[in-house]
C-alpha cells in the first residue's frame, strides 16, 4: 500500500482541539518544515496559555488568515502528510458551525475516514450528532471518534466510558459499522501517535494506527464498471479510455454500454505503454471494442446489465447549497459525470434534522438543509445507489440561469414508475395536424403583472385568429386555477408548478396543431425558460406585456391590489413578491398602448 492516498475528514465543535490534534500529527510524522515548527514555538495567539518555547500545534493548521483573525475555522482547509507506513494522508479540516454544513458535506463526500472530535470536558454536544449524521449520509467508510482533552479530567476512565456509551446510541441509530472510539489528549500527545502511559486502562489502537490500518473495502464479486472519459483515436485505431472504478475487465469480456444498451466484446486492453490481458480496479486503460459501437464521453461500460438501470425518476438525498431555497417543480440542470439534463424536484418527502435524524415535513429546503426528494429528469440517467458507489451515485443540481451549483445529490434508488411508463408513438404527427388546419402550431406566452392587460390582449388575439379561420385557444391563468390548478397557491413553489402544468397542457395542444395563447403572470424567469425548453425551436413565443405597476394598480380589474394593500394577499406579484422581467422576450409590448396595436404586433410575428 506504499504510495496510496487516504483522505481524512476532521470535524468537531469550536475549541474541541482539531487544530492542535492535526498539528501534532503533522509534527510527529515529520510532515511539516522545521522552520515552520520553529515559528510555532515563538508565535502566540491572543490569550494563549502555552508556555514560550513549546509548540503551539494549532498554529500549524490555519487554512485562512480570517481564521486567525476570528479565532474560528470558516472554510475547509486541506493539509497533506506522510503516514508512518508510506501512505499519503490528505486531511480536510471542516468547519464545526451549523451554517457551514454544506462545506462539511462537500469534504465528507470524498473522505475515506472521518475523525470526529469530542471535548472530554463538555461531552457529547449537538454538533457531534450532526457530524456523525453527515458522515453516515455521505458514506464515509470509517469513523474515528476521538474523545479529547482527557488530560484535563485526570485521564478518568469513567468519563471516557460515559461519553462512549452516549455516542454508541447514535452510532447504532445511524447503522455505522466501522467505528473506533479512542481516548486521547492532543495537547499532551496521549494515544495520538504514541500509546499513552497515563491511560493504561485502554488497550485499543492509537489514532495513527486506526488511520493506517484502514483499507478500501473490496467487493471480490463486483463486475467491471468504467465511465468513458475520452475517445482515443489514431490511424486504424479507436478505443474508449477511462479509469476502472469497480471490479475488473479482461480481454474477451462481453460488456454493455449505457445508456444505449449496445453490446460488444473487449478485443484488447491498452495501458500507457503496452497491451494487457487484464484491467484491475483503479487502472487507467483504453478498451478496444468489437464491434466498434457508437459510444461517447460520459457513457458507462459495465460487465453486467443488472448493475446499471437507466432511469428518469430517482429518489435521492439532496444537500441544498444555495442562498435561495430549493423549490419543487422548478427546473434545474442535473449533472452526473459528463451527462447534463434538465430535471425537476417533483416532491420533497421530508427534510432531515441532521442533529437528531428526525424527518420533518417541508415544502422547501433552505441553505445547509438536507432533504429526501424525488427527481424527474428529461432523459434517463445511468446511476447506482450512492451507498453502493459514490462515483456513480452522485449528482449536482445547477441553476439554469446563473449556472451556479445549488445542490448536491446522493441517489437512493430509481423509482419503479420510471420503468412502468413508456412513450407511445402514433401514426399522425404534429406536422400533419398543422397541415390539416393550414397553420403552424405555436404557443404565444403572455407574461406580465396582474392588470397589465394580458387577458384582454389574449381575448382580442383569439377573436382575430378565429375570424381569419385559424384554430386557436386561450389558456388563462385564473381559469386554470378554478380547475386543473385549484390546489395551488401563490408561493414560489406553487407558481413554479402552475407554470409547469400550463406549459405541459400547451405542449399537448400544440401537438394537436393548435395556436395556444397563455395569459398568466409567470413571474420567475427560470420557470418561463423551463416552459420554453419543452417546445421545439420556433414554437414558443414569449410576449412581455410591460405595464407600469402604477397603471396596473389604477386599473385593478380584480381588486387584487386593493386586497394586497390591506394585507390580505402577502405573495402578490409586484407588491409582496418580485416580478422578474423577461431577459430576452420574442416581443416586448407596451401595456399602455391600444389593444388593437398590440394584437397587430403579435399577428405580424405569427405571419
Amino acid at each position: 500500500m506504499s504510495g496510496a492516498i487516504v483522505r481524512l475528514l476532521t470535524c468537531g465543535s469550536v475549541d474541541d482541539g482539531k487544530s492542535t490534534l492535526i498539528g501534532r500529527l503533522l509534527v510527529e510524522t515529520d510532515s511539516i518544515p522545521h522552520d515552520t515548527v520553529g515559528a510555532a514555538r515563538k508565535v502566540r495567539r491572543t490569550g494563549s496559555t502555552i508556555p514560550a518555547g513549546e509548540i503551539d500545534f494549532s498554529l500549524l493548521t490555519d487554512g485562512l488568515e480570517a481564521e486567525r483573525e476570528q479565532g474560528i475555522t470558516i472554510d475547509v482547509a486541506y493539509r497533506s502528510m506522510n503516514l508512518l507506513d508510506g501512505k499519503r494522508l490528505i486531511i480536510s479540516d471542516a468547519p464545526g458551525h451549523e451554517q457551514y454544513t454544506r462545506n462539511m458535506v462537500v469534504a465528507a463526500s470524498r473522505a475515506d475516514i472521518a475523525l470526529v472530535l469530542v471535548d472530554g470536558i463538555k461531552g457529547v454536544r449537538t454538533q457531534t450528532l450532526r457530524h456523525l449524521t453527515i458522515c453516515s449520509l455521505m458514506g464515509v467508510s470509517r469513523v474515528i471518534v476521538a474523545i479529547n482533552k482527557l488530560d484535563a479530567v485526570g485521564f478518568d476512565k469513567k468519563v471516557f466510558d460515559d461519553i462512549s456509551a452516549e455516542i454508541q446510541k447514535t452510532i447504532d441509530r445511524l447503522e455505522l459499522t466501522d467505528v473506533h472510539i479512542i481516548p486521547l489528549s492532543a495537547l499532551a500527545g496521549d494515544n495520538v501517535v504514541f500509546r499513552s502511559e497515563n491511560m493504561n486502562w485502554y488497550s485499543g489502537k492509537t489514532l495513527i494506527e486506526s488511520i493506517q490500518d484502514w483499507s478500501e473495502p473490496v467487493d471480490h464479486e463486483a463486475r467491471g464498471l468504467m465511465r468513458i472519459q475520452m475517445i482515443a483515436r489514431a490511424e486504424n485505431f479507436r478505443g474508449v479510455s477511462g479509469t476502472v472504478r469497480r471490479g475488473s475487465f479482461s480481454k474477451g469480456d462481453e460488456v454493455t454500454i449505457f445508456p444505449s444498451m449496445q453490446k460488444a466484446k473487449i478485443s484488447s486492453i491498452v495501458t500507457f505503454n503496452e497491451e494487457s490481458e487484464h484491467a484491475p480496479t483503479d487502472s487507467a486503460v483504453t478498451l478496444v471494442l468489437t464491434p466498434e459501437v457508437d459510444a461517447t464521453r460520459g457513457d458507462i461500460i459495465a460487465q453486467s446489465t443488472e448493475d446499471l438501470i437507466p432511469s428518469d425518476r430517482l429518489a435521492a438525498h439532496i444537500v441544498w447549497l444555495n442562498e435561495e431555497p430549493l423549490i419543487h417543480s422548478r427546473s434545474y440542470l442535473l449533472v452526473s459525470g459528463a451527462t447534463t439534463t434538465p430535471a425537476i424536484v417533483t416532491k420533497i418527502r421530508h427534510k432531515i434534522d441532521v442533529n437528531t435524524g428526525e424527518h420533518i415535513s417541508s415544502d422547501v429546503l433552505q441553505m445547509n438543509e438536507i432533504g429526501d426528494v424525488e427527481v424527474a429528469t428529461d432523459i434517463p440517467v445511468v446511476m447506482r445507489p450512492y451507498t453502493d458507489s459514490r462515483e456513480f451515485g452522485n449528482f449536482i443540481l445547477v441553476d439554469r440561469l446563473t449556472l451556479k451549483t445549488v445542490g448536491a445529490g446522493m441517489v437512493r434508488h430509481s423509482l419503479r414508475r420510471a420503468s412502468n411508463v413508456t412513450h407511445q408513438d402514433y401514426e399522425i404527427t404534429k406536422a400533419q395536424r398543422g397541415v390539416q388546419k393550414s397553420q403552424k402550431a405555436r404557443v404565444i406566452w403572455l407574461t406580465g403583472l396582474s392588470g397589465s392587460g394580458k387577458s384582454t390582449i389574449a381575448n382580442a388575439l383569439e377573436q382575430r385568429l378565429f375570424a381569419s379561420g385559424a384554430h386557436a385557444y386561450v389558456l388563462d391563468g385564473d381559469n386554470l386555477r378554478l380547475g386543473l390548478n385549484m390546489d395551488l397557491g401563490f408561493t414560489p413553489e406553487d407558481r413554479a408548478e402552475n407554470v409547469r402544468r400550463v406549459s405541459e397542457v400547451a405542449k399537448l395542444m400544440v401537438d394537436a396543431g393548435l395556436i395556444v395563447i397563455t395569459a398568466l403572470v409567470s413571474p420567475f424567469e427560470v420557470d418561463r425558460q423551463r416552459a420554453k425548453s419543452i417546445f421545439d425551436d420556433g414554437e414558443f413565443l414569449e410576449v412581455f406585456v410591460d405595464t407600469p405597476v402604477e397603471t396596473c394598480r389604477s386599473r385593478d380589474p380584480k381588486g387584487l391590489y386593493k386586497k394586497s394593500a390591506a394585507g390580505q394577499i402577502p405573495n402578490f406579484t409586484g407588491v409582496g413578491q418580485d416580478y422578474e422581467r423577461p431577459l430576452a422576450p420574442d416581443l416586448h409590448l407596451d401595456g399602455t398602448a391600444s389593444v388593437a396595436d398590440n394584437v397587430e404586433k403579435i399577428i405580424k410575428i405569427l405571419l
